[in-house]
């Protein structure tokens, strides 16, 4: 019996569990449109491509399942590009499924094909950053190669990749025995774990350590061994530091949880793994900004600390510090056989003259000391701090947060309590503007009775705002809290610094700061806009906003402040040699 493609397709995605396909029409997917009204799977409709792969990005980490993104050829591909190479420096699984041109057009540059100096080639532009791109050549290999796209998203290392299928290929009938095969292939592949020995000798190094650290990032969270991790840090008394990716992985009001290194990071968390004697590093590639640029006198100096790191990937091994004791293994696997056999060893556990819970109690409290006059300010434009202390207190501990850039992002991993793992989801290694807002829809969906709020800047916002036509569209109840500072932050307080001029990174109309009204514009899309006039307004609006349980845009008004810094910052050498002037206010 023989079917077209496209109809076996969705009917293979209906049966790995395939809720949604993000994605935007084209003439080259209109086949896979067709079969997919007649579908349970919904299609989530967007106005530009970002969108969706960033949106699939969200449901994926939301959910801790491989989203599916359904996009056109040329620009359709490449608009979405920035989103999948987003997901693929964050380790989050996806399968891209792009329309491609007529496989027998090859050579004649079709319509909105990309060419020039290649043809048929247009698969290449995503090798740089996914797992694999292939482009189907042939139609009774598109069932396997879908099989292996999935398998190979969620092994190892999850990260996106891409099917490329040209249109005429979706249209074509193959036999149905083709798609039945692979349903019965590999569903489930078991991760390595640490074996006896490697896990005896990490036990005893812990053990015996006077000032152990444990660091943690994204692996953590996306190995779902958040469980595993206290477990750890608890029997053995150690104190887990994490980067950007890792916030979450122990709730910040655990005793142990020291908080977010590097360039943001405090004076005193970079202190306790800079003063480390052995670090167990889990899940984490020591990206730049976490590790302040590498140089071993802010955060990290491993010419005195002993390093054990334990990945799923084998390349980020000893990639930026040397490394005592390497480990190639899943991290939920690996922290089982670390708890047990420490409980084999140590069955009453270690407690250490170093009284680090007491330290990390009263860091806490000179810490919010330092910010308490911001976050309770009554002053307008909002402190950012203020505005970060109102959305914490009016949210419930489960919700979920989505975060863009600026302080929204860094300010929120330096002193924005998260609670429950998983529940903040960041553009970690690629920095994304237009993240956060995107990345709600998908994480709405995949925690449907969960609240779910947007940070984002009016810079990152400004970026693609007809998500909210996809909200209004599919009924999605996020809540996006724009921080308008008029700027895009970050960059202006880095050039402030450095050269004494904001140009280039404030918005302007006639000399005087402007700002579209982001209020109207979400009325004009037809959800609920509300521009905050005061600082006291704002936490009431924001809990009326989660008790409509609709889609909702708080546009509040920020005094353009940087994030305070004690780490280092390498552009501090490259652009000017005194490195206190990156604590330079922004007029």
């Amino acid at each position: 019996m023989q079917k077209l493609i496209s109809e076996q397709l969705v009917s293979y995605l209906e049966k790995r569990g395939v809720e949604y396909v993000f994605g935007l029409c084209g003439h080259t997917n209109i086949a896979v449109l067709a079969e997919l009204d007649k579908s349970k799977i919904q299609f989530i409709n967007v106005r530009h491509e970002q969108i969706a792969s960033h949106a699939a990005d969200g449901y994926a980490r939301a959910k801790g399942e491989t989203s599916v993104v359904l996009s056109h050829l040329g620009p359709g591909l490449t608009n979405a590009a920035t989103g999948v190479a987003n997901a693929a420096l964050d380790s989050i699984p996806m399968v891209v499924i792009a329309g491609d041109v007529p496989s027998h057009y090859y050579g004649k540059h079709p319509h909105q094909e990309i060419n020039l100096h290649a043809d048929g080639s247009q698969y290449e532009v995503y090798r740089p950053f996914v797992k694999r791109a292939w482009r189907i050549d042939k139609a009774e290999l598109f069932p396997e190669i879908i099989q292996k796209a999935f398998q190979l998203a969620e092994s190892g290392r999850p990260g996106p990749v891409l099917v490329s299928v040209p249109m005429d290929i979706f249209s074509k009938k193959i036999d149905t025995s083709l798609f039945e095969n692979i349903e019965r292939h590999t569903r489930l592949i078991a991760k390595p774990s640490l074996d006896e020995k490697q896990a005896e000798e990490m036990i005893h190094k812990l053990a015996k350590a006077e000032r152990p650290v444990i660091y943690v990032g994204g692996g953590v969270i996306s190995a779902n061994a958040t469980a595993e991790l206290a477990a750890i840090a608890e029997h053995f008394t150690i104190p887990v530091a994490h980067s950007l990716m890792g916030k979450s992985a122990l709730p910040d009001d655990h005793p142990l949880t020291l908080g977010m290194t590097g360039f943001w990071g405090t004076a005193f968390i970079n202190e306790q793994t800079r003063e480390a004697d052995h670090i167990l590093a889990l899940g984490t590639r020591f990206a730049e900004a976490d590790s302040s640029s590498w140089y071993p006198e802010y955060t990290f100096d491993f010419s005195k600390t002993k390093l054990m790191q334990i990945d799923i990937d084998a390349s980020e091994i000893g990639r930026n510090y040397p490394v005592e004791v390497g480990a190639v293994a899943d991290l939920k696997q690996a922290l089982s056989t670390l708890n047990r056999i420490a409980k084999q060893l140590y069955p009453n556990g270690i407690r250490r003259k170093y009284d680090i819970e007491s330290r990390i109690r009263r860091y806490r409290q000179e810490f919010q000391q330092q910010i308490r006059d911001n976050a309770a300010s009554d002053a307008f434009p909002m402190k950012p701090e203020r505005i970060l202390a109102d959305v914490r207190e009016a949210l419930p501990r489960d919700a979920y947060i989505t975060t863009d850039v600026g302080w929204n992002k860094n300010g929120v991993g330096q002193q924005f309590p998260i609670y429950k793992p998983g529940s903040i989801l960041t553009p970690g290694g690629y920095a994304t503007m237009g993240f956060g807002s995107a990345a709600a829809l998908g994480a709405k969906l995949a925690q449907p009775d969960k609240v779910v709020v947007s940070l984002i800047g009016d810079g990152g916002f400004g970026q693609n705002p007809s998500v909210l036509a996809t909200a209004a569209e599919e009924g999605i109840a996020v809540i996006w809290v724009i921080m308008n500072n008029n700027a895009y932050g970050t960059i202006a307080g880095l050039e402030m610094a450095h050269y004494g001029t904001t140009y280039g990174t404030i918005f302007k109309r006639n000399g005087e700061l402007y700002s579209p009204n982001f209020a109207e514009i979400a009325k004009g899309y037809g959800i609920k806009g509300i521009k905050i006039e005061a600082a006291a307004d704002f936490k009431k609006a924001l809990k009326q906003a989660i008790a409509a349980n609709e889609p909702v845009v708080l546009d509040v008004a920020m005094r353009n402040e940087p994030v305070p810094t004690d780490g280092h910052w390498n552009i501090n050498d490259i652009y000017s040699p005194d490195s206190k002037k990156s604590h330079v206010s922004i007029p």
